[in-house]
C-alpha cells in the first residue's frame, strides 16, 4: 500500500475500481498531550482515494475511532500516517497526480485518467510545490551567482533571476528589475558573504546593488554582452559613414562575425568591400582587434597585467574618435573597463542563466501564461534546481 503500519482486511473490485479494506495497527495517543491512556467514543468508515494499481484506480477504507484522552480530558478523532487531516485522498495518490503533471501530463488529461476535478490538480501540484521550495529553503547563497533580467507578462514587466552558476539550478526569481523592486530582497537575504563571484550584463542597476549588498564579490561582465554592445555600435557607425552598404544582408553577416570562421570565397568578397571604403576597414579592422582581445580567457594575474594597458588604449582611442558612436562605446567600456578585465580570469558567464530563461518560457508557454507571480516563482525553483 506504500503505507506505514497498516493491515488488509480485504479487497474488492468492481467496474475498474479497486476497494481496499484496511485496518491500521500502529500506536495511537494524544494528539494535545502525548497520552496513552484512552477510552473509545465512537467509530465511523472513512472512504479515501489511493494510489491507482496499475490502470485501475482505488479507494481506500478505513475504520476512523473518536477517542478521549483520560490525562487531558480532550476528545480526538483518530489520526493516521500518510493521510492528513480533513483530506479525501491520501499523500501518495497526491504525489502521484503532482508528479504525473510535473512530467508534463495536462491537467485536463489528468483530471479524465483519474475521476477528479481539473482545480484539484492545480491545487495539490501547488502544494507538492511548496513543500518542494521549503525544503530547500536553508539553502545558502550560492558561491558565483549569475544575475540577469527576463520578461514575465506586460502588467508586472520584468522579473530578476538569481542564479547558482557552479551547480547548474536557478536559486531565486523577484519580481522586478529595478533597484526600488530588489533592495527589499536582498537586504533580508541571509549568507551574502559567500558569495565571491557575480555574473551580469552592462547594466548599471544591478551593479551598483551588487557592491552595496555583496561588498567582497567580484563583478564578471558577461563577455557576450560585452561583445554585443561592441557590435551594435560597430553597425551602428557603419551605417552612419555607408547608408547603402548597411543595407546590404550579405555583407551584414560578414561585418558582424569574427574573421577566422569565414570561408575564402567570403573573405574575397568582405575585402573587396573594404578596400572601397578604405575608412570602414580601419573601423573594420579595429573592431576586431578589440573582439580578439575581449575574446581571452582563463590568463593568470601575470597575463593579465599585460593585457590591461592594450585594453586601455584601445578605450583611450575610441573616446578620442569623432564618430559619435565610437565614442559612446568608448564611454560603456571605461565604466566597465574592470568588470571586462575580470573576465579575462574567471570563465563563468550567464550563458547558464539564459539557458534557464529559455526553460522559462517554456514554463509559461505550457501554463498559457501566468496571472500570479507565487505561483510562477514556485514552479521556477522547483523545475529549474
Amino acid at each position: 500500500m506504500g503505507l506505514p503500519d497498516y493491515e488488509i482486511t480485504g479487497i474488492e473490485e468492481r467496474e475498474g475500481w479497486v476497494r481496499i479494506s484496511a485496518r491500521y495497527n500502529g500506536p495511537i495517543s494524544c494528539p494535545q498531550c502525548g497520552g496513552k491512556q484512552l477510552r473509545l467514543k465512537d467509530r465511523r468508515m472513512r472512504l479515501l482515494r489511493h494510489e491507482s494499481w496499475g490502470t485501475r484506480r482505488s479507494l481506500l477504507q478505513l475504520e476512523t475511532r473518536k477517542w478521549r484522552c483520560q490525562g487531558c480530558q480532550r476528545s480526538f478523532w483518530q489520526r493516521f500516517p500518510g493521510i492528513l487531516t480533513r483530506r479525501r485522498a491520501t499523500e501518495p495518490f497526491r504525489r502521484s497526480v503532482s508528479i504525473k503533471h510535473y512530467d508534463g501530463i495536462s491537467r485536463r488529461r489528468l483530471a479524465q485518467r483519474e475521476s477528479i476535478a481539473s482545480a484539484t490538480v492545480e491545487r495539490w501540484f501547488q502544494d507538492y510545490l511548496r513543500l518542494q521550495t521549503a525544503e530547500r529553503k536553508s539553502a545558502p547563497c550560492p558561491q558565483i551567482l549569475g544575475i540577469d533580467e527576463h520578461f514575465f507578462t506586460r502588467r508586472l514587466g520584468y522579473a530578476t533571476t538569481f542564479c547558482d552558476l557552479k551547480n547548474h539550478s536557478v536559486y531565486d526569481v523577484v519580481a522586478g528589475r529595478s533597484e526600488a523592486s530588489l533592495e527589499s530582497y536582498l537586504s533580508k537575504l541571509e549568507g551574502k558573504h559567500l558569495v565571491k563571484v557575480v555574473c551580469m550584463d552592462l547594466a548599471t542597476g544591478y551593479r551598483s546593488l551588487v557592491k552595496k549588498h555583496f561588498p567582497q564579490a567580484r563583478i564578471v561582465a558577461d563577455r557576450f554582452h560585452v561583445i554585443r554592445v561592441v557590435n551594435h555600435h560597430f553597425l551602428a557607425c557603419w551605417k552612419e559613414l555607408d547608408p547603402a552598404g548597411a543595407k546590404n544582408r550579405g555583407l551584414l553577416s560578414l561585418m558582424r562575425r569574427h574573421r577566422h570562421p569565414l570561408k575564402p570565397e567570403q573573405n574575397v568578397k568582405l575585402s573587396q568591400y573594404l578596400r572601397a571604403n578604405p575608412v570602414m576597414e580601419l573601423v573594420y579592422r579595429f573592431k576586431q582587434n578589440l573582439g580578439y582581445l575581449l575574446l581571452n580567457k582563463r590568463l593568470n594575474q601575470n597575463q593579465c597585467r599585460e593585457l590591461a594597458p592594450q585594453l586601455l588604449r584601445m578605450i583611450a582611442l575610441l573616446r578620442e574618435q569623432p564618430l559619435p558612436q565610437m565614442v559612446q562605446l568608448g564611454n560603456t567600456l571605461h565604466s566597465w573597463r574592470e568588470e571586462i578585465a575580470t573576465m579575462w580570469r574567471f570563465t563563468r558567464n550567464n550563458g547558464i542563466t539564459e539557458g534557464f530563461h529559455t526553460k522559462m518560457e517554456v514554463l509559461q508557454r505550457q501554463a498559457y501564461g501566468f496571472r500570479n507571480f507565487n505561483n510562477y516563482r514556485l514552479r521556477v525553483k522547483v523545475m529549474c534546481s
